[in-house]
């Protein structure tokens, strides 16, 4: 079974993910109180709570060694949402905290998930300044981003996040990210819908509160349409809201996946459901994001929004984690990834996240 090292773990979506596919998690951090009472619930006394950057991966001795890396490091100052400030933010060189511990521990793979504004963030340096800086670890990994929209394995949201998948080099291993699963595609499995997720949620008992909403609110939610957003209001309307943002009022479409489920934000950002003029539940939005219904969350509703509009789908890498399995089984034939991290380099940025 592979053992896990993970960072910036939030509530595990990453890390459950991966263990339903037959990983095992030793050794997390977060520094959310919150977040960590719901990693401990479900993983076990794992869950290391405190600032990253206080721990020392070389020396000590409470971080076990590992087969891989897990980590969503801090997205914020990469998001499309925010002004990018990438590297030069205040949260954009925590990433380097992942350098130190996959420097410290040498798995044999690592995957580091960001939003998909670290693409762009810095005009474009940012990622080519974090590729190159886990290409020269030792004793060095071939690294290979992919701009995935989670919708496309199972997830029924439309959530487009880049995994940055590093192998060692001494491995030989050739992974490939993995195709898509669902779609409207050929072969393809179709999308699953928001309608799908929501069925019988009403009968989960943890998480599930709905939000109290003014009159005012719910007249505005019920002028707009099925799958629509504020623009949906006339504009002559005293209901008319100026947002700025499609994730204003955003309602749910029955027979599509869900649109993006955020962490945070105020009036019109929660998601809201369809046919009901009002936000979604919590746990509504945990099974967009495919948690199952045992999965609970520790916090206040704010806090549980947060854990799990920050958390990654884990039916969403699935494939990946599977993809990944024949590297730690020993099942698989070597190939010169010195030579492929010749050829990959050559390649333009936007070319090589393009590849499979």
């Amino acid at each position: 079974m592979p053992r896990i090292v993970s960072l910036f773990s939030g509530c595990g979506g990453l890390d459950l993910g991966f263990e339903q596919m037959g990983y095992e998690t030793v050794w997390a951090n977060d520094f959310k109180h919150e977040a960590c009472e719901t990693f401990i619930h479900h993983f076990g006394n794992v869950m290391h709570e405190g600032d990253i950057e206080a721990f020392d991966p070389y020396n000590d001795p409470t971080v076990p060694d590992c087969d891989i890396v897990l980590g969503g490091f801090p997205c914020q100052d990469f998001s499309i949402i925010w002004k990018q400030p990438g590297l030069h933010g205040e949260r954009g060189n925590l990433y380097k905290s992942l350098l130190r511990f996959i420097d410290a521990k040498q798995p044999l793979a690592f995957v580091a998930e960001n939003v998909k504004g670290i693409l762009t963030a810095n005009k474009g340096k940012a990622i080519k300044q974090i590729i190159s800086d886990f290409q020269s670890l030792n004793p060095g990994y071939l690294i290979k981003p992919h701009l995935y929209n989670f919708a496309d394995y199972g997830v029924p949201q439309f959530r487009e996040r880049v995994l940055i998948v590093g192998i060692r080099l001494d491995t030989g291993f050739n992974f490939h990210h993995p195709k898509p699963t669902h779609g409207n595609g050929h072969g393809l499995k179709p999308y699953v819908t928001a309608g799908e997720a929501l069925q019988g949620v009403e009968n989960v008992p943890y998480n599930n509160e709905k939000l109290n909403v003014t009159e005012r609110t719910k007249k505005i939610i019920s002028l707009i349409t099925e799958g629509g957003n504020y623009t949906d209001i006339p504009i002559d309307s005293p209901y008319y809201v100026h947002g700025m943002i499609s994730h204003v009022y955003r309602r749910i479409h029955r027979n599509e996946p869900s649109k993006t489920i955020i962490a945070a934000g105020g009036g019109g950002t929660w998601g809201y459901h369809y046919p009901e003029p009002r936000p979604l539940t919590n746990r509504e939005r945990a099974r967009i994001q495919s948690f199952p219904d045992d999965f609970i969350f520790f916090g206040n509703t704010t806090e549980v929004r947060r854990q799990i509009g920050n958390a990654v789908p884990p039916v969403g890498v699935h494939e990946v984690a599977r993809a990944l399995f024949p590297l730690f089984a020993g099942e698989y034939e070597r190939i010169d990834l010195y030579r492929e991290q010749e050829r990959l380099s050559q390649l333009p940025i936007e070319e090589r996240i393009k590849l499979f």
